[in-house]
């Protein structure tokens, strides 16, 4: 500014006085710094400490900041070489849990032959059928490639194309003997109750409308409310063991149970072939067992009324 201004006169008396004006302004201005100094001199003082300590406060904040950058990259570096290491033993670890799961599993399967027995006989045939479908799916799946369990398989899935079988055998049992039984015990008890009294009338036809038979544990769904679920559809899916009870105790449940582990089996095709295929041969012994059981009533009865009739 100050040659700019010198600069800008052409005349050198000009200059020299314009020079002089300057001088003076510059001394005077001097003068009010130094006398501003000496006034503010502690609050000066003050803030160049300050301002000191802030710039060292930044300049080590910024080397701290390096630092943790350089830290931060040699992390990465370190995890980016020894990422192949943790994935091998993530794996590793996923495998030893996977062998472990196996290993009880085989621990499981090789009780099922012994459990299956206990079940069988107990006639728990729904758990025996469901721990069997379970044990045959594990040894021809994960299980497949276990040379040790070959013999284990091959024994469980024969118990398994077998059991179909006894469980069709137990149905026609109940179906056709044990639910006509009921009805020839019926008749005796009234033989002998018409013995004690002494009734000389003919032997009543037996009712067998209470009889509770799969048709009418069935067709009781027609009675049921518009809001309640459907006998017909829901009674298989709900039917449970109970371990408490006796199994064999309500046929029906039983029958129900039988038809669940024939469905779990996959066999109810075969279980219908089998019904027709044995229908005539079952009605046919139900009418002589009936027969059978009518004729000796009828002798009983007539040998204790020609007892009566004799004099003493």
């Amino acid at each position: 500014s100050f040659s700019r201004t010198l600069s800008s006169s052409d005349d050198v008396e000009d200059r020299e006085t314009e020079k002089g004006r300057l001088e003076e302004a510059y001394e005077k201005c001097d003068r009010d710094l130094d006398e501003l100094i000496v006034q503010h001199y502690t609050e000066l003082t003050t803030a160049i400490r300050t301002y000191q300590s802030i710039t060292e406060r930044i300049t080590s904040s910024r080397n701290k900041i390096k630092q943790v950058k350089e830290n931060l990259l040699s992390c990465k570096m370190l995890l980016h070489c020894k990422r192949d290491e943790l994935r091998k033993l993530w794996i590793e670890g996923i495998e030893h849990k996977h062998v472990l799961n196996l290993l009880d599993e085989i621990e499981n399967i090789k009780q099922v032959p012994q459990k299956l027995e206990q079940c069988m006989a107990s006639k728990r045939y729904l758990n025996a059928t469901d721990m069997l479908v379970s044990a045959v799916d594990s040894l021809e799946g994960p299980l497949l490639q276990v040379e040790g369990l070959s013999d284990l398989r091959l024994e469980l899935h024969s118990k398994k194309m077998n059991l179909h079988l006894v469980l069709i055998d137990e149905l026609h049992r109940h179906l056709y003997i044990k639910s006509t039984s009921r009805v020839g015990q019926r008749g005796k008890d009234r033989g002998r109750i018409g013995s004690l009294v002494k009734d000389a009338s003919p032997v009543p036809l037996m009712d067998v409308t209470n009889l509770s038979t799969p048709r009418k544990f069935l067709e009781t769904s027609q009675f049921s409310t518009p809001g309640s679920s459907s006998l017909r559809d829901s009674s298989l899916l709900e039917i449970k063991e109970d371990a408490e009870l006796d199994p064999e105790e309500n046929s029906t449940v039983f029958m129900g149970i039988l038809i669940k582990g024939l469905a779990k089996l996959r066999k109810i095709p075969e279980t219908v072939k089998a019904i027709q295929d044995r229908l005539e041969q079952e009605l046919k012994q139900i009418v002589k067992r009936s027969t059978t059981q009518v004729a000796d009533n009828g002798y009983q009865r007539g040998e204790n009324v020609s007892q009566e009739n004799q004099p003493r």
